[in-house]
């Protein structure tokens, strides 16, 4: 085993027990190298870069290199150098809409970006041509939710089920739930909303503690993980200079924080560090853990929480999210509905009964699903003797009829209906309903 499988070994087993201690899944912070690696999408210098090529009226690109000391700028002449085309002969190239004291003057070049993100950014993830597995093991983290400064639509493919929070939307909402992709830096659904300009980027700096705020307790308390971003990126110098003025960490690691750094070779005989220092704001450091890597499949693997829920709907546990917090917020305080307290006492001081209030059943051995409901109806009919399905059937209605008790309509201890497509679902029937429907055939006495 040469240093680097060493090395990986180790960065595996330190994600495993960061989530295994945490107990919830990571935060994604997604950064440009993401949609570069996967649909060779351009940063943020590539993307000024072809703006200046693409405008009659600009320089070129090395002019604004040579002459600005920063992106920001470049990005604020080159706004204003558009706006000066779109009023003159570049008029056709433009929504009329524009064209009015409603949009600010960086509208134009804002939606030339949008224009050209649209094209480039695949339509479907059938589109991609390489890094499939990649891909693959990327949508099975499951993450909590996804921040990202990117401006196209790549990462929505990712994860259709998450909600996009678009902008400065993020601070207008009441909570922050799961299953959500915070676009801090706008979208091309949205044009006006990209941060691009020293305007742009002023608004989001006298923003940023308010946002740094609302997502600080979900930094504390779950792994977060920044990939395709270069560890000098100043969004992750101003996120974690944030979270380290709350921790004052003293230089000692922060050990649920991962950057993730992508070398394009490997030296497999080479001692790569596992911590990274990142230099912050006002001359101080953090210490993270730090990963390097040519290939991403084996780290999205290590952030796939094994004892995650399969399959769970980002949009159902938002809604029931919501529902809860709208319910204690609101319902309840202004007497909107009853309660009955003595319910909830008994239910928050058992974690069987609180799931059950939420429509969730804990399956601590999945075996034993098919264990207790074992049979079809079609199954039910045959160990009580009877020809087809419809006899069984008929014993259920009759139930119904005496007792005014539909087993079918819920789960229960005779019947429990699994759902098997968007709108199918199976029914089976237990042992106790076998025992219940021998006793209705035979007119016994019998009790639900």
């Amino acid at each position: 085993m040469n240093k680097y499988d060493v090395y990986k070994e180790a960065c595996i087993d330190n994600i495993k027990d960061c989530l295994s201690n945490m107990e919830c899944q990571p935060i994604l912070f997604l950064g440009s190298g993401i949609s570069k690696r996967y649909f060779n999408a351009p940063n943020w210098d590539e993307l000024l870069k072809r703006l200046a090529e693409e405008c009659p009226n600009a320089k070129k690109y090395a002019y604004y290199k040579q002459t600005y000391s920063s992106a920001i700028e470049i990005g604020t002449k080159l706004a204003e150098v558009y706006k000066e085309w779109a009023w003159a002969e570049g008029e056709n190239n433009f929504p009329e809409e524009y064209f009015s004291d409603k949009y600010k003057p960086d509208i134009f070049i804002k939606s030339k970006i949008v224009d050209f993100l649209e094209i480039i950014t695949p339509k479907k993830l059938e589109e991609i041509l390489y890094h499939h597995d990649e891909i693959k093991s990327l949508r099975e983290i499951n993450p909590y939710a996804i921040i990202t400064t990117n401006y196209d639509k790549f990462i929505e493919m990712l994860f259709p089920d998450y909600t996009p929070i678009i902008g400065q939307k993020l601070l207008k909402t009441q909570y922050i739930s799961i299953g959500e992709i915070f676009k801090i830096h706008g979208c091309v659904s949205e044009p006006e909303s990209l941060v691009l300009t020293k305007d742009d980027y002023d608004t989001f700096t006298s923003k940023k503690k308010y946002l740094s705020a609302k997502l600080l307790t979900f930094f504390l308390e779950h792994p977060l993980v920044f990939i395709g971003y270069n560890a000098g990126d100043p969004n992750i110098q101003a996120i974690l200079s944030d979270i380290d003025e709350v921790l004052s960490t003293n230089n000692q690691l922060v050990p649920n924080i991962y950057i993730v750094n992508w070398e394009s070779s490997i030296d497999e005989n080479k001692q790569y560090p596992m911590e990274k220092i990142i230099n912050l704001e006002n001359d101080k450091s953090i210490r993270i853990n730090g990963i390097v890597a040519d290939d991403y499949k084996w780290i999205y693997e290590a952030f796939t929480n094994e004892e995650a829920i399969d399959k769970v709907n980002p949009k159902l546990l938002r809604a029931l999210l919501s529902r809860t917090y709208d319910l204690v917020r609101a319902d309840i305080p202004k007497r909107r509905i009853e309660i009955d307290y003595v319910t909830l006492e008994k239910s928050i001081e058992n974690n069987d009964e609180i799931n059950k209030i939420y429509g969730i059943t804990s399956v601590s051995n999945p075996e034993s699903f098919n264990i207790v409901y074992p049979y079809t109806l079609t199954q039910v009919a045959k160990e009580l003797g009877l020809k087809s399905w419809h006899g069984a059937n008929d014993l259920i209605d009759k139930v119904i009829s005496e007792k005014g008790v539909d087993i079918k309509s819920t789960d229960n201890k005779y019947h429990i209906s699994v759902k098997t497509g968007q709108t199918s679902c199976s029914k089976k029937y237990s042992n106790e309903c076998i025992e219940l429907l021998r006793k209705v055939m035979n007119g016994e006495e019998y009790d639900i």
